[in-house]
């Protein structure tokens, strides 16, 4: 007899044992179905039906070479048949031979392209060999078809993910949820992609119901405490991230986003700890150090905040992130390592080349290194695009120190023309008319050094040195033509005579020199009891002694301010620098009285002054960083607040300053 293969039908005694097989597998009874079909095979050996359902039950008994070897005879009886390479495709899926069940399901495809199905079968072995770009073209090619094919949109949806394509994977994943919101359980991976889309408030929602559902799932705890993070739900976060350390301590990939929130939370010392176990873990990722820098830059720790960012830059090598490199700049600024912070400036001006603020900073440090030519150059260029006070006053002083350097070097040529360039600014610092003075005095024009003498002490009256040197050019300038020896005078002055008069006004000076020692101490004892009125009596009196005691006429200014008198104490604090121009504490608390009226631009103006006398005068910083404050002018106030930190002592208003730097940098 001829089997089935050949067209004709098999034996009844075959067909009887094949049904007798198909019963045994309908019972999972496999052994006696295939033992029935194996006796079927004995009257019908080439019958690709019994071949066909014997290579069928091998599969589901788990005998999957058995199975391959069954469909290969098949395959030999029937080689046009392709919907075999199905089941032979899905014989290697269930192995775990991926490539093999590819290339079977494609033989398929070859074979009989119009069974679509097969779409379906490619893609998932695609998804399985994380070929996730094919695999989503062929599941988009079945569910042209098959578009209710649920299943197949939830592998969709997380070929998506997995090819980062996270917006499709959104629609997917809404598709599916709008469908069946009862049966829906992917809200770990709808959540993940929500993440990724930056929708974080509907984030948040799936990855809560993914918690609930699976309180084990690591990643959702994650992905939730991520999501609290972005939308500033911070104790939100705290706890997830309490809830995945818990679940697994050794977790260290997510130190760094941990670190992050720390910091944001102000646990500044928490943030470092964890930002240096994820360096240590994962020592080649330039953001950690990055971050490690910002915190210790808010704890004004600066060799720690230099350290870190120079780590950052060396792991970018050739794609630096410039904001680091700015960022470094100020550091060196901040702590007057001006040649690094012109390095630094210099490197961040070859990318940011019109920064305005850059090239500020840039002529600030040259001016502070003394290389006043190229601040001026720098600073005269940011005049022409944009107006600004502060520049203006730098630029000015510039000028001054430019013209003092010259004039000490007795290049009078230029000194005078540096000098006049700050007078043509309109100054108001004396010293360039005195220095202007000086240097037509060397070159003899006498009619000017004169003039500008004069314009000089009349700008500061009380400045002994230049109506000293002026009195002198006077003196030097004048011949003397009736001077009278004492033989002229008819009078004879015996030498014992005057060593006697020398002596009574040396003791007189002496006498009242203890006078307006005296009057003073008793001024401060009365100052200390708040006998206030008592207390600027007692001055008076000590500087009708010696009217140029600038700390006395500061004295009488603080009485005035603290009794509220701003007139009183206004005129006190500028005689005090009238008698001293150098007197730092005189600008300073005029500087104050002027803050106090509101009076913010000559209360900057003073500020201005002290920290150009005196740079390390931290208070001045401080009281610029309000004023600018005031204004507005945040940029300002930061980098004054800045600087105090660097200089100041003082550990309760230093706690301040940092809350207002952070509140600035929100």
């Amino acid at each position: 007899m001829f089997s089935g293969a050949q067209g004709f039908a098999m034996v009844p005694e075959a067909n009887t044992l094949y049904q007798e097989a198909c019963s045994a597998e309908y019972k999972e009874d496999y052994q006696t179905a295939v033992s029935k079909l194996l006796q079927a095979l004995s009257l019908s050996s080439n019958d690709v039906m019994i071949y066909t359902k014997l290579a069928g039950v091998y599969s589901e008994m788990g005998e999957y070479d058995k199975a391959l070897a069954t469909y290969a005879k098949v395959a030999e009886l029937k080689p046009a048949d392709g919907y075999i390479y199905i089941s032979i495709g899905s014989i290697y899926e269930n192995q775990g031979k991926y490539i093999e069940a590819l290339n079977a399901y494609k033989k398929v495809m070859e074979m009989c392209p119009e069974y679509l199905y097969n779409y379906l079968n490619i893609a998932n072995v695609q998804y399985q060999l994380r070929d996730y770009k094919s695999a989503i073209e062929n599941y988009n090619r079945f569910l042209s078809t098959y578009s209710q094919h649920w299943e197949a949109r939830e592998n969709l949806a997380a070929s998506y993910i997995n090819n980062k394509n996270f917006e499709s994977a959104v629609n997917e994943y809404e598709n599916l949820y709008t469908r069946n919101p009862s049966g829906f359980r992917d809200f770990s991976n709808y959540g993940l992609a929500l993440f990724e889309v930056k929708d974080y408030t509907k984030a948040a929602e799936f990855l809560e119901k993914a918690v609930d559902a699976d309180p084990e799932n690591t990643s959702a705890h994650i992905n939730l405490a991520l999501s609290y993070q972005e939308l500033g739900k911070n104790e939100l976060a705290l706890a997830q991230y309490d809830v995945v350390f818990r679940q697994q301590p050794a977790l260290n990939s997510i130190r760094l986003d941990y670190g992050n929130l720390l910091a944001d939370m102000g646990q500044d010392e928490a943030a470092i700890e964890n930002y240096k176990i994820y360096a240590k873990n994962y020592p080649d990722d330039a953001r950690v150090y990055q971050n490690l820098g910002v915190v210790y830059k808010r704890l004004n720790k600066l060799d720690d905040t230099i350290a870190n960012f120079e780590k950052a830059i060396e792991l970018q090598k050739d794609e630096k992130d410039m904001d680091i490199v700015e960022d470094l700049a100020e550091c060196y600024h901040l702590k007057k390592d001006y040649p690094n912070a012109l390095k630094y400036y210099d490197e961040v001006l070859l990318v940011k080349k019109d920064d305005y603020d850059l090239r500020y900073n840039k002529a600030l440090v040259l001016h502070a290194m003394k290389e006043y030519n190229d601040a001026i150059g720098i600073y005269t260029k940011l005049l022409t695009e944009k107006d600004n006070p502060e520049i203006q006053a730098n630029l000015t002083s510039a000028l001054v120190s430019l013209g003092d350097e010259y004039l000490q070097a007795h290049n009078y040529s230029l000194a005078t023309e540096t000098f006049e360039r700050a007078i043509q600014r309109g100054t108001k610092d004396s010293y360039a008319y005195y220095g202007l003075a000086k240097a037509y005095r060397a070159c003899g024009i006498d009619d000017k050094a004169s003039e500008f003498y004069e314009k000089a002490i009349s700008m500061e009256p009380e400045k002994i040195e230049y109506s000293n040197e002026f009195a002198e050019f006077i003196a030097s300038t004048n011949k003397p033509s009736d001077i009278k020896t004492p033989a002229d005078s008819g009078k004879t002055v015996e030498i014992k005579e005057i060593a006697l008069s020398m002596d009574s006004a040396e003791k007189a000076v002496q006498e009242d020199a203890q006078r307006n020692k005296d009057l003073i101490a008793i001024g401060d004892e009365n100052y200390k009891k708040e006998n206030y009125d008592v207390a600027i009596h007692n001055y008076q009196d000590a500087l009708k002694i010696n009217p140029s005691d600038e700390v006395t006429l500061l004295k009488l200014g603080n009485i005035y301010k603290l009794k509220d008198d701003n007139k009183n104490a206004l005129d006190f604090y500028k005689k005090s620098i009238v008698v001293n121009p150098n007197y730092t504490d005189g600008w300073f608390n005029l500087g104050l009285v002027y803050a106090n009226e509101n009076n913010n631009s000559k209360a900057k103006e003073c500020f201005h002054r002290v920290i150009t006398l005196n740079p390390n005068y931290s208070y001045a910083y401080y009281a610029l960083g309000i004023a600018y404050e005031q204004d507005g002018n945040e940029k300002d106030a930061l980098n004054n607040y800045k600087i105090f930190l660097t200089q100041t002592k003082d550990e309760n208003i230093a706690k301040t300053v940092q809350q207002k730097i952070k509140n600035l940098e929100k």
